[in-house]
């Protein structure tokens, strides 16, 4: 019985094309010469009952087809000749020249010992994407993602290796969420799971990844994510140079993510959390008794007769001062202020990012800029639903960290592969309908 795959494209003219031919359209642009070179070096004179570039082109149609195990895939080239020839394999000679699963095993194991080379087509793919979108990468969105593992939660002793059963290299992950609810009570939920961490950043406008890491799952988010903007500059310089945003959920609320976004010219677009004291609502901005601001950076000011508050307007980001203008609602607005002669705000007041770093960031938090921008967080929710329901993610068989790492970069190479075709095939605005399901 065949397998219903689903559609990997979005326009018209690609989703009438077979299986077989989307599957070309992925292997030809997957930058993958170095690493197969250093593959058949490896292997030498040895037995080559299975040709490399044919075993790795098999593991790719494994991820584009959907297959949930190796034993999916090799059911499939076994019984669809076509797929056999396509990835190279020698179809005369029937089933044999199927490889068995010690020999996926073993070719998967090489694949983590090349590591660094697989991580290098990634890496080419995402310049690729640079070179052929103006603005990719303006937008980027940050966010950590459980990788459950489905290995035994066994304690790892010393001088433990693993079975294949036991998973030695995850451990257990905590996420506390909280908030208000509409009747203004507080609420908390904890989520534990066993297994991974992938933290990634993604573009979001394509919602596609542009670098990620894969930790066990207790390492916290904030210290990856430190790591990730760090190294950005060296390794994507370009995406550096056009970025402009950088969003996040308030997780990432920490003094040093948002001084390395705004060193690098991008503005932290990310929620906030109140760490002001019990009772503590408004602060005074410095060097004025009549304008405060609220851990959310509202900006008001209060009339100097009746003490009575109006919500200042915003009159925009100085770059060369560093410093956010506010005008006064009486002028701009026309309100009524008993006090507006003896106000000494005049027409507007300035407020330096340095007030506080955390709350007054280059987009203000109070403009409906910041909201506007702040909404393509959700980028990375779909990118993560997308690891679950299209490459497997949700049930897999994926036991240790180097193993996890090598499948996960494998997924985001298909999923920016498919970005590529798409680009070269003049429908950018269709790259993030990656996947359409079939009825």
């Amino acid at each position: 019985m065949s397998i219903a795959q689903k559609q990997l494209f979005g326009w018209k003219e690609i989703d009438e094309l077979g299986d077989l031919e989307r599957l070309k359209l992925v292997l030809e642009g997957l930058p993958d010469e170095g690493l197969m070179r250093c593959l058949e070096r490896e292997r030498g004179h040895g037995r080559d009952d299975y040709p490399v570039r044919a075993v790795w082109n098999s593991i790719i149609a494994g991820i584009v087809y959907q297959h949930p195990s190796i034993e999916s895939l090799r059911r499939e080239l076994m019984r669809n000749e076509t797929l056999l020839g396509l990835c190279g394999f020698d179809v005369l000679r029937g089933d044999d020249a199927v490889p068995t699963a010690a020999a996926y095993s073993r070719f998967l194991k090489g694949l983590m010992r090349h590591q660094e080379q697989v991580r290098e087509i990634f890496t080419r793919l995402v310049h690729t994407l640079t070179q052929e979108l103006p603005d990719f990468g303006q937008t980027l969105a940050i966010d950590g993602k459980a990788l459950e593992s489905y290995g035994n939660p066994v304690e790892k002793k010393k001088g433990q290796k693993a079975d294949g059963r036991r998973d030695t290299d995850a451990d257990w992950g905590v996420k506390r969420y909280s908030g208000v609810d509409a009747a203004g009570k507080r609420w908390e939920k904890v989520v534990s799971w066993f297994g991974y961490k992938l933290h990634l950043l993604v573009d979001a406008n394509y919602e596609l990844p542009v670098d990620f890491r894969v930790t066990a799952a207790s390492r916290a988010e904030q210290p990856v994510a430190r790591e990730l903007l760090e190294t950005l500059p060296e390794r994507y310089p370009d995406i550096v140079e056009r970025a402009e945003y950088l969003c996040g959920d308030r997780g990432y609320d920490d003094h040093k993510i948002l001084d390395a976004a705004i060193g690098m010219g991008i503005s932290p677009i990310i929620d906030i959390r109140n760490l002001w004291k019990d009772g503590e609502e408004e602060k005074l901005v410095d060097g004025s008794t009549t304008v405060a601001y609220d851990s959310q950076g509202t900006v008001v000011c209060f009339c100097p007769v009746t003490l009575k508050k109006h919500r200042m307007c915003y009159g925009g980001y100085e770059k060369n001062r560093q410093s956010h203008k506010y005008l006064c609602p009486a002028r701009a607005l026309g309100i009524h202020c008993e006090g507006r002669q003896q106000c000494s705000v005049g027409r507007q007041i300035r407020i330096p990012l340095a007030q506080d770093r955390r709350i007054f960031t280059p987009t203000a938090r109070s403009s409906y800029k910041w909201k506007r921008i702040y909404n393509k967080r959700s980028a990375v929710e779909r990118v993560n639903a997308r690891i679950d329901n299209v490459f497997m993610f949700e049930h897999h068989y994926i036991r240790g960290l180097k193993k996890m790492e090598t499948r996960i970069t494998l997924a985001f190479v298909v999923m920016l592969s498919l970005a590529v075709g798409r680009v070269r095939h003049n429908r950018a605005e269709l790259l993030r309908s990656l996947v359409r399901s079939t009825a």
